[in-house]
């Protein structure tokens, strides 16, 4: 950082301010849908968080907003079975969705919320941004390729968020960092920047608020 220009410096420390100022604000929820019919009417843009079940979403959404029990975390995979939207300080959008993959539920039921994760992904007018979470551990499944694919069709814009990144040594996080970067290269709707994060070490929380921040609708 101390090799770029004074500028560019600054609009990093702006960035970092904004998204420390925002996620700061008052957020609160609005509603569980648990159908594409019970999705909040709103114009407020949109950032949706996906993964795999037990991915870390919820945990993720608390470790951005500063709250313990903002949104609901478990250890059992497939807690969350709605999508979940929060309002951050009236200006923008959090919805966490259900996990995909595994998950401790009925086949009905898994397949209901499957549903629901996908016509939300391909058919939200709303939505500016998937943070697509991928558990450090374990990198990119089958599950998640699909999402990709997906959202290239849809032609939504998603990034990869890496998530429990301090349950894995350095080595194995390079490794899945370069793996991920080559698939998505081959994506035309992924942002090639990866986010490393752990939500409860605090791991890279300030430089994704900065990112997602640029998205609210703040005048």
């Amino acid at each position: 950082m101390s090799d770029l220009p004074e500028i560019y410096r600054e609009i990093d420390k702006t960035e970092k301010e904004r998204g420390r100022w925002l996620f700061a604000q008052e957020c609160v929820f609005v509603l569980g849908a648990p159908d594409y019919t019970a999705l909040p009417d709103t114009s407020l843009p949109e950032i949706a968080f996906v993964g795999r079940s037990n991915v870390g979403k919820s945990s993720l959404i608390n470790a951005l907003t500063n709250r313990k029990t903002l949104a609901r975390t478990s250890n059992t995979p497939g807690r969350t079975q709605h999508i979940n939207f929060f309002s951050l300080a009236s200006v923008l959008m959090l919805a966490d969705l259900p996990g995909y993959g595994f998950a401790k539920a009925s086949k009905g039921e898994i397949k209901r919320w499957t549903q629901l994760i996908f016509d939300y992904l391909r058919g939200r007018p709303s939505l500016r941004r998937v943070c697509l979470l991928i558990d450090a551990r374990h990198g990119l499944k089958d599950a998640d390729n699909q999402v990709m694919k997906d959202l290239d069709e849809a032609a939504v814009s998603y990034q990869i968020v890496l998530t429990k990144c301090d349950k894995v040594k350095d080595e194995h996080l390079i490794e899945v960092v370069k793996k991920t970067e080559k698939t998505l290269s081959k994506h035309v709707a992924a942002h090639p920047k990866i986010f490393q994060t752990s939500s409860s070490k605090g791991m890279g929380i300030e430089l994704l608020r900065a990112e997602l921040a640029m998205i609210a609708d703040i005048r």
